[in-house]
């Protein structure tokens, strides 16, 4: 949570103990308040109800000297003297505070372990943002792909279609009757076009159709169906461009909360 600095007006962070912008000290800040762990053993209880991953992961090491580089800790000396520190990068130790307030000492973790959370959580933020923009960006691609593909496909199969049955495709006469055929639908003239089912066509004419062949452009009546097209090649189409972006919306996600980076942490100031 960000808090207003009472002396420069410049918005900084609750746990901050001085303001980053003057330096003036952070009187607003709460050192130990309801709910807040107070011993060692409450900090550990706290660290382990909240879910976080293994102290190697995090690299807070509550109730423990660690010795190797990169770690936030706190552990009671032979002395009775509570040490909190900090190992950095470069395997020097930072000590943040040392002595025998033991509810001070693990304020001090506590809240450098809240405001690292806070840290990792805008780490895992920017990276999913990223993530997103990326992963929509393959789906513009895939469906630019699947378009330009299923125009191809469609393309083909029209001019499949064309080659065989633009050859067929016009006006027949068979017996003064005017008949006009499109792929496969047949049409016959009485005042006006009207499709008929080839079970009402004389077979003897269906047998043998193209001796009665006459033109695409014969008829003094103008058939207007030229530009009637098979709405099952349509349907197929929209069907499959439907089902590839189902398929491609059901693509999950990456859950940015499961990860914790602690090479992103600041590993060479004193805190």
């Amino acid at each position: 949570m960000r808090i207003k600095c009472d002396y420069c007006n410049n918005m900084i962070d609750e746990t901050a103990t001085k303001c980053e912008y003057c330096g003036a000290p952070n009187e607003k800040l709460k050192r130990v308040g309801e709910g807040v762990p107070k011993t060692i053993d409450e900090l550990k209880i706290w660290y382990t109800s909240h879910n976080l991953p293994a102290p190697e992961i995090t690299r807070f090491f509550i109730g423990e000297d660690y010795k190797n580089p990169r770690a936030f800790g706190i552990y009671k000396d032979d002395n009775g003297k509570f040490i909190v520190y900090k190992n950095k990068d470069d395997g020097t130790r930072a000590i943040r505070y040392e002595g025998t307030d033991e509810v001070y000492a693990v304020n001090e973790l506590y809240l450098k372990l809240k405001e690292e959370i806070q840290n990792q959580k805008n780490h895992n933020n920017h990276n999913n943002r990223n993530n997103n923009s990326l992963s929509i960006m393959k789906k513009v691609i895939k469906s630019y792909i699947i378009l330009v593909l299923g125009i191809i496909i469609l393309s083909f199969i029209i001019l499949i279609i064309g080659a065989f049955a633009s050859k067929e495709n016009g006006y027949y006469n068979y017996n003064d009757t005017e008949y006009y055929k499109h792929n496969s639908h047949w049409y016959i003239y009485n005042n006006s076009w009207q499709e008929i089912d080839e079970d009402n066509i004389d077979d003897n004419f269906l047998d043998d159709y193209s001796n009665y062949y006459e033109g695409k452009d014969y008829s003094d009546t103008n058939f207007n169906g030229e530009s009637i097209y098979d709405s099952s090649v349509s349907d197929s189409w929209e069907s499959s461009s439907s089902s590839s972006s189902s398929d491609w919306d059901s693509d999950s996600s990456w859950d940015s909360g499961s990860s914790w980076d602690s090479g992103s942490s600041d590993w060479s100031s004193d805190w």
